[in-house]
């Protein structure tokens, strides 16, 4: 047995290995030798061992990812046979983090894994993973398994932070009906998970469309739809919590915070008999509109609400000058039955300049055409930098969360404005299955987004990195501490939102301030898409339809 340098001493603390040496290279190229507590103070060498040359399969897959340095342990399950596993976990500076564990889940020590990863901002993050074979016994004998190391799995630490917290939608994906859905925020650097607000304080009603100015929340907004208590949006802001007495859909902050562009939406939730999804969604009717929060007023524009066009997703320019939006055309005339040609809906990304001070829109302009593209572009949203537009784009329709073609695309408007031409790159790191309801953080390095990647009915929520060449790495699932989790995890997990703060305004209030008749009332200017003053939009019962 080859022994380790003078000096250096190993010490066994429960399950789990620590080596210290006087040189943190050796430390390294004698991890095989590293003490393993087998049954209570005993003590064995890893002194013999076969090399596996592959990496050990690890679930979940983090290989090969950009590590936010401000994220969780990224706790994982070994998916190799054995009985015991050690696992050593080391870059450039600081010491190693080394864990001894009799089963396959890693679980990494908080602190020192926080402390590894701010010492090597930009630097390679390496994985060893041993594994001892389960013992086999013959006849009276019993014969001990060499140990089995396997090939290094290696990821890379950002330089750049993510944003520090994360708020999304949790629903079970169920058809048309839910009992339990709420809005939740995560702790990124963490595994704290706190709720924002749930339908169980306004008699299971619906509340989505989450939206935060400049990734900030002292001034957000939460789309409220009830049966009991109408449908509403909750304005939270430094002052407090008030409640507009109208329905916002999709909706969008002016960098401002003065303006906040919304959909209003006529939605129609079908099945189809022979597709890999059996759910659909399409819009028999949508518009676009504004809310002016000095004036408490809702207001549109012609080429916001066209009698011919359906518009929807809308999304502010990073210095507000321009409203991003998408637009298809409108063929049929009856708004309540879905059209015969549904799957021939494919809509064009347009955007539309805007002048704040003097509340005036200039004319359309095609950004990218559903034509060019043959695809249906969705969910369009720009990198607060203001160079990147990332989209959904999927083979029709309106609602990417539940067709299988749904890919992220991105934009170069930097380069655009060069050149004169839109030029739009599909992501590699687009799965086989939908991917949708992306975001960005605020330094524009990472966006958030839900995919169906795993399993192919459940949404999870995935971090990416975005360098300054528009690159997208390889996406990290968002981590938990269970990392056998999302196996028995029957939710899915939608519109993920990053933040810098937390959401300060306590759930109990905005309960309150739901069920409290009290209200900012609004006139509509608009009924669906065909301009008329003095009425409230016509659409179904919010409450009748599912979406996740």
């Amino acid at each position: 047995m080859i022994q380790p340098d003078r000096g250096q001493t190993t010490e066994v603390r429960g399950q789990t290995t620590e080596v210290r040496g006087r040189n943190s290279v050796f430390c390294l190229l004698f991890s095989v030798f590293c003490l393993l507590s087998v049954a209570g103070s005993n003590a064995v060498a890893i002194d013999q061992f076969d090399s596996i040359a592959r990496p050990a399969r690890i679930s979940p897959d983090y290989s090969g990812v950009v590590i936010p340095p401000n994220i969780a342990p990224l706790n994982f399950l070994v998916q190799e046979q054995g009985s015991q596993y050690f696992i050593r976990i080391y870059s450039n500076d600081g010491e190693p983090i080394e864990v001894h564990s009799k089963t396959a889940k890693i679980v990494i020590p908080k602190k020192r894994w926080y402390k590894l990863l701010g010492l090597n901002r930009g630097a390679q993050l390496s994985f060893d993973i041993y594994v001892k074979p389960q013992v086999l016994s013959s006849g009276a004998k019993v014969q001990t398994q060499r140990w089995q190391r396997f090939d290094p799995i290696t990821n890379k630490i950002a330089h750049e932070d993510i944003d520090g917290f994360l708020v999304y939608r949790r629903i079970r994906p169920g058809h048309s009906t839910w009992r339990e859905m709420g809005i939740y925020e995560r702790n990124l650097h963490s595994f704290d998970e706190s709720l924002v607000l749930n339908n169980g304080y306004f008699k299971h009603g619906c509340l989505n469309c989450h939206t935060f100015c400049n990734n900030r929340t002292d001034r957000m907004l939460i789309g409220i739809r009830s049966q009991v208590y109408g449908s509403s949006a909750l304005f939270i802001d430094a002052d407090g919590v008030s409640k507009i007495g109208t329905k916002f859909g999709y909706t969008s902050w002016h960098p401002s915070g003065r303006v906040a562009a919304y959909s209003i939406n006529n939605v129609a939730l079908f099945y189809q008999y022979a597709a890999s999804e059996v759910r659909d969604v399409m819009d028999l009717d949508s518009s676009l509109a504004y809310y002016l929060v000095d004036s408490k007023k809702v207001k549109t524009s012609p080429n916001l609400a066209k009698k011919d066009r359906l518009e929807t997703y809308p999304t502010w320019s990073a210095d507000g000058r321009y409203l991003y939006f998408c637009s298809a055309p409108l063929t049929w005339e009856e708004r309540t039955v879905i059209p015969e040609q549904y799957e021939k809906v494919k809509y064009d990304l347009v955007r539309i300049p805007y002048n704040l001070e003097r509340d005036e829109w200039g004319e359309l302009e095609t950004v990218l055409s559903a034509d060019k593209t043959g695809l249906s572009i969705l969910l369009p949203r720009l990198s607060p930098c203001g160079r990147w537009l990332l989209v959904t784009a999927c083979d029709y329709g309106c609602f990417p969360v539940y067709r299988q073609s749904s890919d992220l695309y991105i934009m170069d408007l930097e380069s655009a404005g060069q050149t004169g031409r839109y030029t739009y790159r599909r992501l590699d790191i687009n799965s086989d299955k939908s991917e949708s309801w992306h975001s960005w953080s605020s330094n524009s390095r990472w966006i958030a987004f839900s995919s169906k990647r795993e399993y192919g009915v459940f949404t999870r929520i995935y971090l990416s990195y975005v360098d300054e060449c528009g690159k997208v790495y390889k996406p990290v699932l968002l981590p938990q501490k269970d990392p056998t989790y999302y196996d028995s995890c029957l939710w899915t997990y939608s519109v993920p939102e990053l933040i810098t703060e937390p959401v300060r305004v306590k759930k109990e209030r905005l309960g309150r301030v739901v069920r409290d008749s009290r209200k900012i009332y609004v006139e509509m200017p608009i009924t669906m898409a065909t301009p008329k003053a003095g009425a409230l939009p016509y659409h179904e019962e919010p409450w009748r339809s599912e979406r996740e």
